[in-house]
């Protein structure tokens, strides 16, 4: 049943690394994510292919890709689109904006106003824009992948909490190794393979494999382990806010899209161990001292996994 998100998988990732070197472990994230039907925050410095990672997706699905460049300046009806007045017709006719697409890039979120930045919120819970008091659905399949800038605060209006739990996962692209960046110049000689880039699935094979990615089998040993960890991040005392309902239904869909991936139709704790931090990590709120202490959500989390025992899976029920 999974075996097409894994063939999918396989060939996305074999696509995208024409193009963006060294970044497998991302790719795999990212492709998580969209298999649940989730979207990405990308945190990172500038220049690490952030944007690439968006196009490159977006061009071996052959899907529509728009992008919004966040600015103190953007008005939801810039991201959502209007109704404007047409004078031949004496009617007002509605105009999409850039939300109406397959892959949306909302490039330095953090820069644009709490307004405009709550009118993504509709879209990415529910797939839907009201606008003007009627509701569009959105085309399918739909995802957001919005970045930041760690280092420049100026001028920024930072997510809120509950806006950041509304991302599904949360995590870097980083510097590449010296071998990879001189691999990137050795692609980059004449012109940047972006270019060059075909589609290798439909978007109606990725809606399939959406659909399919829910069937994967979870025992009840590993649904009772995702939800220790969730519950010890609610009592831990380096946190003021643990993780909410929307972090475990987010961990179990994660967990089920990266065995899919992994070419299995069942979930083994291996699977939750490697999406815990890129799920959990921006959900969790730390307490003031401890951030004196140089704790990080990452780091909690490890001690709190370190510390659960992982369950055992008997041959025959892990299918």
């Amino acid at each position: 049943m999974s075996q097409l998100v894994h063939e999918c998988s396989k060939k996305i990732i074999a696509n995208v690394e024409k193009a963006i070197v060294g970044k497998r472990k991302q790719l795999v994230l990212s492709l998580v994510s969209w298999f649940s039907g989730g979207h990405i925050l990308l945190e990172d410095v500038p220049g690490v292919a952030k944007t690439m990672l968006a196009r490159a997706l977006a061009a071996s699905v052959g899907c529509r890709f728009k992008r919004v460049q966040c600015t103190p300046d953007l008005l939801p009806s810039d991201i959502t689109g209007a109704s404007i007045f047409n004078q031949k017709t004496g009617d007002f006719e509605f105009r999409e904006g850039p939300l109406f697409t397959n892959i949306l890039l909302a490039d330095e979120i953090n820069r644009t106003t709490p307004r405009a930045q709550s009118s993504l919120l509709e879209a990415m819970a529910e797939a839907n824009a009201s606008i003007d008091g009627v509701t569009h659905k959105l085309p399918e399949p739909f995802l957001v992948i919005a970045t930041q800038n760690p280092i420049d605060h100026e001028g920024t209006f930072p997510l809120p909490e509950a806006q950041l739990d509304r991302f599904f996962m949360k995590f870097s692209l980083g510097y590449p190794s010296m071998e990879d960046e001189m691999r990137m110049l050795q692609l980059l000689e004449r012109e940047h393979p972006i270019h060059s880039l075909m589609p290798v699935v439909s978007t109606e094979e990725i809606v399939v494999a959406q659909q399919q990615v829910r069937s994967v089998y979870v025992d009840v040993k590993v649904k009772q382990y995702m939800l220790q960890i969730v519950h010890e991040t609610r009592s831990h005392s380096d946190l003021a806010l643990g993780g909410g309902p929307r972090a475990t239904i987010a961990l179990f869909r994660a967990s089920q899209a990266m065995a899919a991936i992994r070419g299995r139709n069942y979930v083994q704790p291996d699977d939750v161990k490697k999406i815990i931090s890129p799920v959990m990590a921006h959900r969790l709120i730390l307490r003031p001292e401890s951030r004196l202490r140089k704790l990080t959500s990452d780091t909690i989390l490890d001690s709190i996994v370190a510390e659960i025992a992982i369950p055992t899976l008997e041959e025959g029920r892990a299918g």
